[in-house]
């Protein structure tokens, strides 16, 4: 269809009087052009990524929830070995625009597998022994060491000023006898494991692996900070470093490094509920294709993802139920229970600025003195202004509100209510200027997310989704107190293979 004659711009010059004196002739013709201008608009918001050159990702979270549930209650829907892996529209009888159904990740049962080809060269040996009689607690000197009981092959990222490098280095473990008569064989350490269901073999935290700490931190650094899929982390090590890896052993190192952080996230989330002031957002999170939540709490020297539902059980869960600091939020209903709260300006001036650059009239001129005010307010209270200009801010601003709380237009009107019912929480940083007056914060935490998101569109599992939110929490607590986040994610992997305590997140100035 093509554009329309009639715009938005020229519908403002149409008011009462206008169209009174308007002939019949002339009222028919504006008549279909605004059918044909409403047409036209209904058509720009039908496009999606099916029916036009848009991308997945500018879809709409509920509409595509609701078209996957759809999809999977059709009658005709075959399964992946009914159709023989065929394309929708040769499956379902050739109807256009039809989608083969999602297929299940990894290798197909009874399909061959690939192998490793490449050489492996040894480049040096790391020994173990033990150093404690198991028996009789007696120490065991290297003169008491005997056979070697086991070895296996390890391969790991080495940092210098120059670049990097990969070795493979053979890990050795040897048997020691006590004076006791009793041997002592060292053996590789064991940490967490995570189960899941369907699952044939359970993520176990175990030293004796093929990647090593550092290597799989590497790993861990593309797949979570510069959000590049499995399969890129695969294509780079192979070209780049030469180093052949399975995408199972990708996945497994990033995982790895979720289960690692878990304990440290459960400590992080403590320290938020100690918290005097926390940042709050949330934002939409698939998981295998059902909409999610990712939340994020963010205080001075610490940062929380969370992914679950939109629920309060899920702020519960972040802050607990007897948190008694200031929460900085934006106006979604579940945190307004909350008797200390600050409300986000920037969102409330976002929309003041929708409604001045919008076609709304009389509210048009309320938002721009809504805009005009709101970061007037902010600069006063920054500046220290007197008690005086913060008052006239005070008193225009809800002045404003009360006037358009019943106007005709909607989104007016909405505006001017919601600043109204939540008048205390919207003007809590003029009382206590140590408040932020924005949510910036959070935003800025969840900024990496949302362009994940985009990327990857979610996560598979619940162990997906909390290894990735584990993981992020971790580096963005590092980079927020200013700590080396590899650095400490290699000595973290280090001692949760090894069973040990995980160490402290601190600063570079502290840790050194």
């Amino acid at each position: 269809m093509p554009r329309p004659t009639l715009t938005p711009d020229s519908l403002t010059a149409l008011d009462p009087e206008t169209i009174q004196d308007l002939s019949r002739e002339t009222l028919e013709r504006l008549a279909l052009q605004l059918v044909e201008l409403a047409l036209y608009q209904a058509n720009q918001l039908n496009q999606n990524s099916a029916n036009s050159s848009r991308s997945p990702s500018s879809d709409s979270p509920y509409t595509r929830q609701a078209e996957r549930g759809k999809e999977a209650a059709r009658p005709d829907k075959k399964d992946d070995g009914e159709d023989g892996g065929q394309t929708g529209s040769a499956a379902s009888g050739g109807d256009a625009g039809q989608k083969s159904p999602a297929k299940r990740p990894g290798k197909r049962p009874g399909m061959p597998g690939h192998w490793r080809s490449q050489p492996i060269v040894v480049e040096g040996e790391v020994e173990h022994a033990p150093d404690r009689c198991s028996h009789c607690g007696a120490a065991l000197g290297i003169e008491q060491r005997g056979r070697m009981g086991s070895a296996h092959l390890v391969y790991e990222l080495e940092r210098d000023p120059r670049g990097i490098r990969i070795r493979c280095l053979k890990h050795c473990y040897f048997a020691a006898r006590c004076l006791c008569g009793h041997e002592t064989l060292a053996r590789p350490g064991t940490g967490a494991k995570s189960e899941s269901d369907g699952r044939k073999r359970d993520l176990v935290l175990t030293e004796h692996g093929m990647v090593g700490p550092m290597l799989a931190t590497f790993i861990a650094a593309m797949a979570l900070r510069f959000r590049l899929s499995r399969q890129k982390i695969q294509e780079f090590l192979r070209d780049w470093m030469g180093l052949d890896l399975g995408v199972a052993t990708i996945n497994r190192c990033v995982h790895e490094f979720g289960l690692a952080c878990e304990p440290v996230v459960e400590e992080l989330i403590e320290e938020v509920r100690a918290a005097d002031i926390v940042h709050l957002d949330e934002t939409p999170w698939y998981q295998a294709g059902v909409l999610l939540w990712m939340w994020v709490a963010v205080t001075q020297t610490i940062v929380v993802f969370r992914i679950g539902s939109r629920a309060k059980t899920e702020l519960v869960a972040l802050i607990g139920e007897a948190f008694m600091g200031w929460l900085v939020t934006d106006g979604y209903c579940a945190y307004r229970d909350h008797p200390r709260r600050q409300r986000c300006l920037a969102h409330l001036i976002r929309k003041a600025v929708a409604l001045a650059t919008g076609y709304y009239q009389n509210g048009s001129a309320f938002g721009r003195d809504l805009t005009r005010d709101l970061r007037a307010l902010i600069q006063a209270v920054a500046d220290g202004a007197s008690d005086d200009r913060t008052k006239r801010l005070l008193a225009r601003i809800k002045w404003g509100c009360q006037c358009h709380r019943y106007e005709v237009e909607e989104k007016v009107r909405a505006l001017a209510r919601e600043i109204l019912n939540d008048w205390d929480a919207v003007i809590a940083f003029v009382n206590d200027p140590s408040l932020p007056p924005t949510n910036n914060d959070a935003e800025r935490a969840l900024r990496h997310a949302v362009i994940a998101r985009r990327i990857s569109f979610g996560t598979r599992t619940d162990e997906g989704s909390r290894f990735y939110a584990a993981g992020l929490s971790v580096i963005e607590t590092c980079r927020k107190r200013g700590a080396d986040a590899w650095n400490y994610v290699y000595d973290l992997i280090k001692t949760a293979r090894a069973g040990l305590p995980h160490p402290p997140i601190l600063p570079v100035a502290v840790a050194a």
